[in-house]
């Protein structure tokens, strides 16, 4: 009855955000620098494999995926960051919240399914060579990529749902950088032990993740090892640096924010991390991926050279 009478929370405020005035300038010019890296850089990587037929391999049809999921994940956070580094109102609806809190997490656990198809992906090619063409068929690698994005869309849905049930009637000020799931809950009028067993479900889902990718990765590296060829090794071990190091980026800075089982960490710090896997991560694919693959950079060139010659020729 109580909570009848009280007024029920419509839009949140973001509390960590500086004033234009004591030079939110000075974070607003670096961050549109990263997110327009970002996107350009990720779309460079997702036309160069489209477009390019030496590209039409099921590792690259995984990292143009991944790359075009990075574009969309930066996209959930970024856009509204930057408009409250300028903005003097820096509020964001309940409905507006709930969708960034939906889609940043949908895409982020697709993303990690993808790096884990990724790197079983590496282990048949590297492990089991003479049967890859007839394990890692077309096929195969549309199910693989399919099923990832229905199941990291799905799998967010049911928490998502319960959080907009939740009351919401007092404080409304999230102190964290975006909308996530434990910010917005502390501020719910209601019990929310519930969470734990969304915690041990996310917790469960990042662990075994983890687990494939490193064992794939461990055998991989094992493999490797004993090819008698120096060039060979050295080019093998190149192919899976680049995953590797997307890897430890990503899940690094995911299980540092999602396996403490709301533990809480100092304000600097929670907002680090958050930095971490919503900006810098993200960051480093496009640079990874197109600095250390030589195909991959042959690739981005032919693009470049060719939009070059097109407007010099209509020009």
């Amino acid at each position: 009855m109580e909570l009848k009478n009280q007024t029920m929370v419509t839009e949140f405020y973001f509390s960590d955000f500086p004033q234009f005035e004591n030079g939110s300038l000075l974070f607003f010019i670096p961050l549109l620098f990263i997110y327009v890296f970002i996107v350009v850089g990720n779309f460079m990587i997702f036309f160069a494999v489209q477009m390019d037929t030496r590209l039409h391999k099921p590792m690259y049809n995984f990292i143009s995926i991944f790359s075009f999921l990075e574009i969309w994940y930066t996209t959930a956070t970024i856009p509204k960051m930057l408009s409250n580094l300028i903005s003097e109102q820096k509020n964001i609806s309940f409905i507006g919240c709930l969708l960034q809190m939906y889609f940043f997490h949908s895409l982020g656990v697709t993303e990690g399914l993808v790096l884990t198809v990724m790197a079983i992906d590496r282990y048949v090619a590297i492990c089991k060579p003479l049967r890859y063409s007839i394990i890692m068929t077309p096929r195969r690698c549309l199910q693989l990529s399919t099923g990832s994005c229905i199941c990291g869309f799905l799998m967010l849905l049911p928490e998502t749902m319960w959080v907009s049930s939740l009351p919401f009637c007092g404080p409304n000020q999230i102190h964290q950088l975006f909308c996530d799931f434990e910010p917005v809950l502390r501020l719910a009028c209601t019990d929310t032990s519930m969470m734990l067993v969304e915690d041990v479900i996310h917790a469960i889902s990042i662990l075994t993740s983890v687990s494939v990718i490193a064992l794939s990765y461990l055998r991989i590296i094992m493999v490797i090892l004993r090819i008698p060829s120096r060039e060979s090794r050295q080019k093998a071990f190149s192919t899976c640096a680049a995953h590797i190091t997307i890897f430890l980026l990503f899940f690094g800075s995911v299980m540092l924010m999602y396996l403490r089982f709301s533990v809480p960490f100092p304000p600097q710090l929670d907002r680090a991390i958050a930095l971490m896997f919503a900006v810098l991560a993200p960051l480093f694919n496009p640079i990874v991926y197109s600095l250390r693959n030589k195909d991959m950079k042959d690739a981005i060139k032919k693009i470049l050279c060719s939009q070059k010659t097109f407007n010099i020729s209509g020009g």
